[in-house]
């Protein structure tokens, strides 16, 4: 009996996933290719699969400790090669994102600028985009943005395509997000593209989230509004 209804329950699921997939075929998106639709139709069912595991990923810093360099000193290269400075942030919330054109979780950024947008004034999202998993961010840092803009209506900014990952050309701002000495406490680097790093108004690094916990997760939205 448990057997038939597991069968049946798999048979359902991937029927319904043959429709995604399908559906997302004759209805290609004007500004993405046959795979950025198909990942687009498909992140709910990704987010329904992988969600519950995200939840126990979550890290949290209770004690708020605070490591030995201030965000609020670093400085890194925005998206048009621009100087970009973390010490404007000062009296608000950032969330820093590392983010990926061709992944499954890249529906993640309609809802990053919801969150934007939902917490304008107090929150601050700033993306990263970077191409160390699987090369799934290969665009040049003009055509990312393109992207970004296009797809998904992304205000918020973005840094020019580095690094995120523990090695020796990491940008200097996931050095700082995975070095305990450095912010605190934190040593989680990136399992994935799109985690998550919330900041405080203080400049104290208070969570990590990994890639399967949606930007509007309550669990996130709880940590910004805390």
């Amino acid at each position: 009996m448990y057997l038939t209804k597991n069968k049946s329950m798999i048979i359902k699921i991937a029927i319904a996933v043959g429709v995604l997939v399908t559906a997302a075929l004759l209805m290609k998106k004007k500004d993405m290719t046959y795979r950025q639709s198909i990942l687009k139709t498909m992140y709910p069912v990704i987010m329904w699969s992988t969600g519950k595991a995200g939840s126990k990923q979550v890290q949290v810093n209770p004690a708020m400790k605070k490591g030995t360099v201030e965000l609020y000193s670093l400085t890194t290269k925005d998206i048009t090669g621009k100087d970009f400075s973390f010490e404007q942030f000062k009296g608000k919330k950032v969330l820093i994102v590392n983010t990926a054109s061709d992944c499954g979780y890249t529906g993640q950024y309609e809802n990053l600028e919801k969150l934007s947008k939902q917490f304008a004034g107090t929150l601050v999202v700033v993306g990263f985009p970077a191409n160390d998993f699987k090369n799934q961010e290969t665009k040049d840092d003009q055509a990312i943005a393109a992207f970004c803009q296009k797809n998904y209506g992304v205000s918020f900014p973005l840094m020019a395509k580095s690094v995120v990952i523990k090695s020796k050309d990491q940008n200097n701002v996931y050095a700082w997000l995975t070095s305990a000495n450095l912010n605190g406490w934190c040593t989680q680097a990136p399992a994935w593209n799109f985690c998550k790093y919330l900041i405080n108004e203080e400049g104290v690094l208070t969570h990590y989230f990994p890639m399967s916990v949606d930007p509007l997760d309550q669990v996130i939205i709880d940590a910004v509004k805390k």
